[in-house]
């Protein structure tokens, strides 16, 4: 495999989990976030991603592969709009669901999830729209560089179609390593269905759907199950 793609596999698989845990443990240890916090987050967030993806889409091209190695293309229109919204409504219902449950637990057996909620959430009406273009963004981007190229990468070098969705879903769990472990197990899994998917269907746009839906309604229903400690707190006590 040529030195370029190594070093666009050693950037997904080490230095963007870094990143990440970098920037939200300097998040996590600010004792109160204020609107710029967040904000500067999905907007730094959202640049890098498509800066990622222009450079990788540019390698690619230039080592020959194909829109349709990279899953860009639509081979079957009907079959791929019903799936993608069919799952994407049905990921979006247990990613609520799930939300929901987490929601009644214990505000102070919540652990990382709630500090993490607390400070990347959107926590009010303008914070929300720039954090809904930051989920269609990582739909796109996300999909395009570990179901997209790395799986068409992996696929390429002669790997097995169960050890390219398993690898390329690793890289996409590390690089939420941000979330802990159990984020780590968590993404690695929803990755797993991303990539089956994108055999499957041959294309991204059912993943793409599909792992648009997760964070949108992580966004929209998150900081209502999520509450701020404070908030949470004193709700309890007037209840």
């Amino acid at each position: 495999m040529p030195w370029d793609l190594w070093l666009i596999f050693f950037v997904l698989g080490v230095i963007l989990p870094w990143r990440g845990r970098v920037r939200v443990k300097k998040l996590l240890a600010m004792p109160h976030v204020s609107t710029t916090e967040p904000l500067a987050l999905y907007a730094s967030t959202i640049g890098f991603q498509w800066i990622a993806v222009a450079v990788v889409a540019w390698r690619a091209r230039a080592h020959g592969f194909t829109a349709s190695q990279l899953g860009l293309t639509i081979p079957d229109r009907t079959r791929i709009l019903v799936a993608s919204i069919v799952g994407a409504a049905t990921i979006a219902i247990l990613q609520w669901l799930n939300l929901r449950r987490a929601g009644r637990i214990p505000v102070e057996a919540r652990g990382s999830i709630q500090a993490l909620a607390e400070r990347i959430l959107p926590q009010s009406t303008v914070e929300l729209l720039p954090y809904l273009a930051l989920a269609i963004t990582a739909g796109l981007c996300e999909e395009f560089l570990y179901r997209g190229f790395a799986m068409a990468v992996l696929a390429h070098v002669g790997l097995q179609a169960w050890a390219v969705v398993l690898l390329s879903s690793v890289l996409f769990g590390l690089a939420h390593s941000y979330q802990g472990r159990g984020g780590i197990i968590m993404t690695l899994l929803i990755g797993l269905v991303l990539g089956i998917s994108r055999i499957a269907y041959d294309s991204l746009v059912p993943a793409i759907f599909w792992h648009s839906a997760v964070d949108v309604v992580a966004g929209t229903a998150g900081p209502r199950y999520l509450r701020p400690r404070e908030v949470a707190a004193g709700k309890e006590s007037n209840g």
